[in-house]
Protein backbone atom coordinates (compact mmCIF):
# COMPACT_ATOMS: atom_id res chain seq x y z
CA UNK A 1 0.00 0.00 0.00
CA UNK A 2 1.01 3.52 -0.43
CA UNK A 3 0.22 6.24 1.66
CA UNK A 4 0.37 10.11 0.21
CA UNK A 5 0.52 13.08 2.25
CA UNK A 6 2.97 14.31 4.98
CA UNK A 7 3.23 13.89 8.55
CA UNK A 8 3.04 17.29 9.44
CA UNK A 9 -0.64 16.93 8.73
CA UNK A 10 -3.14 15.36 11.30
CA UNK A 11 -4.96 13.31 9.03
CA UNK A 12 -2.20 12.01 7.91
CA UNK A 13 -0.57 10.95 10.80
CA UNK A 14 -3.81 9.81 12.56
CA UNK A 15 -4.04 7.06 9.30
CA UNK A 16 0.23 6.25 9.28
CA UNK A 17 0.05 5.48 13.18
CA UNK A 18 -2.91 3.07 12.69
CA UNK A 19 -1.41 1.31 10.16
CA UNK A 20 1.62 1.03 12.19
CA UNK A 21 0.02 -0.40 15.14
CA UNK A 22 -2.21 -2.54 12.60
CA UNK A 23 1.39 -3.81 11.80
CA UNK A 24 0.24 -2.92 7.75
CA UNK A 25 3.50 -2.01 5.84
CA UNK A 26 3.10 0.86 3.39
CA UNK A 27 5.29 2.98 1.51
CA UNK A 28 4.90 6.66 2.32
CA UNK A 29 4.90 9.31 -0.48
CA UNK A 30 5.21 12.72 1.65
CA UNK A 31 3.75 14.71 -1.34
CA UNK A 32 2.72 18.54 -0.52
CA UNK A 33 -0.72 19.17 -1.41
CA UNK A 34 0.91 22.45 -3.26
CA UNK A 35 4.24 21.71 -4.05
CA UNK A 36 3.13 18.72 -6.04
CA UNK A 37 -0.36 19.00 -6.59
CA UNK A 38 0.16 18.11 -10.18
CA UNK A 39 1.40 14.54 -8.93
CA UNK A 40 -1.42 14.38 -6.70
CA UNK A 41 -3.98 15.15 -8.84
CA UNK A 42 -3.19 12.14 -10.80
CA UNK A 43 -4.52 9.97 -8.29
CA UNK A 44 -6.80 12.10 -6.00
CA UNK A 45 -8.70 14.62 -8.31
CA UNK A 46 -9.31 16.78 -4.78
CA UNK A 47 -5.40 17.11 -4.52
CA UNK A 48 -6.34 16.39 -1.02
CA UNK A 49 -4.16 14.00 1.67
CA UNK A 50 -4.10 11.30 3.18
CA UNK A 51 -4.66 9.16 0.04
CA UNK A 52 -4.32 5.66 0.03
CA UNK A 53 -4.06 3.21 -2.89
CA UNK A 54 -4.04 -0.65 -1.96
CA UNK A 55 -2.76 -3.06 -2.97
CA UNK A 56 -5.43 -3.61 -5.43
CA UNK A 57 -5.06 -0.41 -7.42
CA UNK A 58 -8.06 1.32 -5.56
CA UNK A 59 -7.75 5.01 -4.09
CA UNK A 60 -8.77 5.39 -0.80
CA UNK A 61 -9.59 9.05 0.72
CA UNK A 62 -10.33 11.09 3.65
CA UNK A 63 -9.23 9.74 6.96
CA UNK A 64 -12.19 8.16 8.13
CA UNK A 65 -13.15 6.29 5.14
CA UNK A 66 -9.77 5.27 5.08
CA UNK A 67 -10.01 3.76 8.90
CA UNK A 68 -13.00 2.57 7.99
CA UNK A 69 -11.40 0.40 5.34
CA UNK A 70 -8.31 -0.49 6.93
CA UNK A 71 -10.71 -1.77 10.28
CA UNK A 72 -13.06 -4.26 7.58
CA UNK A 73 -8.80 -5.12 6.34
CA UNK A 74 -6.79 -6.46 9.42
CA UNK A 75 -8.68 -9.29 12.04
CA UNK A 76 -12.09 -8.12 13.92
CA UNK A 77 -10.18 -8.07 17.05
CA UNK A 78 -7.91 -5.03 15.75
CA UNK A 79 -10.40 -2.91 14.82
CA UNK A 80 -9.97 0.27 16.67
CA UNK A 81 -13.24 1.41 17.06
CA UNK A 82 -16.20 -0.22 18.75
CA UNK A 83 -18.31 -2.68 17.56
CA UNK A 84 -21.67 -1.02 18.10
CA UNK A 85 -23.86 0.48 19.91
CA UNK A 86 -23.36 3.82 21.77
CA UNK A 87 -19.63 3.31 22.39
CA UNK A 88 -19.20 3.34 18.85
CA UNK A 89 -21.28 6.39 18.66
CA UNK A 90 -19.33 8.38 21.04
CA UNK A 91 -15.96 7.19 19.49
CA UNK A 92 -17.19 8.79 16.45
CA UNK A 93 -18.45 11.59 17.96
CA UNK A 94 -14.44 11.88 19.71
CA UNK A 95 -12.81 11.35 16.60
CA UNK A 96 -15.48 13.71 14.36
CA UNK A 97 -14.53 16.58 17.23
CA UNK A 98 -10.98 16.17 16.99
CA UNK A 99 -10.81 16.46 13.10
CA UNK A 100 -13.19 18.76 12.68
CA UNK A 101 -10.80 20.57 15.50
CA UNK A 102 -7.54 20.12 13.36
CA UNK A 103 -10.05 21.42 10.34
CA UNK A 104 -10.35 24.87 12.43
CA UNK A 105 -6.93 24.64 13.35
CA UNK A 106 -5.79 24.28 9.40
CA UNK A 107 -8.32 26.94 8.26
CA UNK A 108 -6.34 29.56 10.35
CA UNK A 109 -2.90 28.33 8.80
CA UNK A 110 -4.32 29.28 5.72
CA UNK A 111 -5.93 32.84 7.14
CA UNK A 112 -2.70 34.10 8.66
CA UNK A 113 -0.43 32.28 5.77
CA UNK A 114 -1.34 31.28 2.73
CA UNK A 115 -4.66 33.73 2.24
CA UNK A 116 -2.17 36.71 3.87
CA UNK A 117 -5.00 37.88 5.73
CA UNK A 118 -6.40 38.29 8.45
CA UNK A 119 -10.36 38.16 9.22
CA UNK A 120 -11.34 39.12 12.43
CA UNK A 121 -14.76 37.50 13.11
CA UNK A 122 -14.05 34.38 11.19
CA UNK A 123 -10.32 34.07 13.23
CA UNK A 124 -11.96 34.52 16.66
CA UNK A 125 -15.02 31.97 15.04
CA UNK A 126 -12.26 29.29 14.45
CA UNK A 127 -10.78 29.86 17.79
CA UNK A 128 -14.25 29.71 19.25
CA UNK A 129 -14.76 26.22 17.49
CA UNK A 130 -11.54 25.14 19.03
CA UNK A 131 -12.42 26.07 22.52
CA UNK A 132 -15.82 24.11 22.39
CA UNK A 133 -14.68 21.30 21.00
CA UNK A 134 -11.48 21.12 23.71
CA UNK A 135 -13.91 21.45 26.19
CA UNK A 136 -16.18 19.02 25.14
CA UNK A 137 -13.44 16.36 24.65
CA UNK A 138 -11.89 17.36 27.96
CA UNK A 139 -15.24 16.25 29.66
CA UNK A 140 -15.48 13.08 27.72
CA UNK A 141 -12.40 12.12 28.51
CA UNK A 142 -12.79 12.76 32.23
CA UNK A 143 -15.59 10.86 32.28
CA UNK A 144 -13.33 7.65 30.63
CA UNK A 145 -11.36 6.48 33.74
CA UNK A 146 -9.71 3.81 31.84
CA UNK A 147 -6.51 3.25 30.66
CA UNK A 148 -7.67 4.56 26.56
CA UNK A 149 -10.12 6.42 25.96
CA UNK A 150 -12.39 3.56 25.19
CA UNK A 151 -10.98 0.48 26.97
CA UNK A 152 -8.01 -0.99 27.67
CA UNK A 153 -6.33 -0.49 24.09
CA UNK A 154 -5.67 2.19 22.07
CA UNK A 155 -8.00 3.41 19.54
CA UNK A 156 -9.34 5.42 16.79
CA UNK A 157 -10.35 8.38 19.31
CA UNK A 158 -6.85 8.06 21.01
CA UNK A 159 -5.74 8.57 17.82
CA UNK A 160 -7.33 11.57 16.33
CA UNK A 161 -7.06 13.26 19.54
CA UNK A 162 -3.29 12.96 19.53
CA UNK A 163 -2.58 13.78 16.14
CA UNK A 164 -5.15 17.21 16.47
CA UNK A 165 -3.89 18.31 19.24
CA UNK A 166 -0.11 17.98 18.51
CA UNK A 167 -0.86 19.81 14.98
CA UNK A 168 -2.81 22.84 17.15
CA UNK A 169 -0.13 23.08 19.32
CA UNK A 170 2.88 22.83 16.90
CA UNK A 171 0.66 25.65 14.37
CA UNK A 172 -0.45 27.70 16.92
CA UNK A 173 1.54 27.34 20.33
CA UNK A 174 0.23 30.68 21.79
CA UNK A 175 -3.63 29.84 21.15
CA UNK A 176 -4.40 27.41 23.74
CA UNK A 177 -2.35 25.65 27.29
CA UNK A 178 -4.10 22.54 27.43
CA UNK A 179 -1.89 21.98 30.74
CA UNK A 180 -3.77 25.08 32.21
CA UNK A 181 -7.20 24.52 31.06
CA UNK A 182 -7.96 20.93 29.29
CA UNK A 183 -5.42 18.42 31.78
CA UNK A 184 -6.93 15.37 30.76
CA UNK A 185 -6.61 15.64 27.11
CA UNK A 186 -2.85 17.22 28.09
CA UNK A 187 -2.13 14.38 29.91
CA UNK A 188 -3.20 12.32 27.11
CA UNK A 189 -1.17 13.61 23.87
CA UNK A 190 1.71 13.27 26.33
CA UNK A 191 1.07 9.85 26.65
CA UNK A 192 0.14 9.07 23.09
CA UNK A 193 3.26 10.73 22.43
CA UNK A 194 5.91 8.72 24.25
CA UNK A 195 4.49 5.83 22.39
CA UNK A 196 7.03 4.24 19.67
CA UNK A 197 4.78 4.71 17.21
CA UNK A 198 3.79 8.53 17.40
CA UNK A 199 7.81 8.71 17.92
CA UNK A 200 8.45 7.46 14.23
CA UNK A 201 6.12 9.02 12.74
CA UNK A 202 6.16 12.79 13.47
CA UNK A 203 7.26 16.10 11.19
CA UNK A 204 7.73 19.30 12.27
CA UNK A 205 5.00 21.74 11.05
CA UNK A 206 5.86 24.25 8.28
CA UNK A 207 3.43 26.37 5.75
CA UNK A 208 5.15 25.48 2.44
CA UNK A 209 5.08 28.08 -0.70
CA UNK A 210 2.47 27.84 -3.53
CA UNK A 211 3.87 27.34 -6.62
Amino acid sequence: MILIGQYDSPFVRRVAIAMRLYGLAFEHRPWSVFGDAEKLAEVNPLMRVPTLVLNTGEVLIESFAILDALDHIVAPALAMLPAGGQERREALKVCALATGLADKAVSLVYEAKVHDRSTASWTERCRSQIAGALRELEASRMSHRTDWWFGPSIGHADIAVACALRFLGDAHPRLFDLAESWPMLAAHVARCEALDEFQQIQQPFKVMPLQ
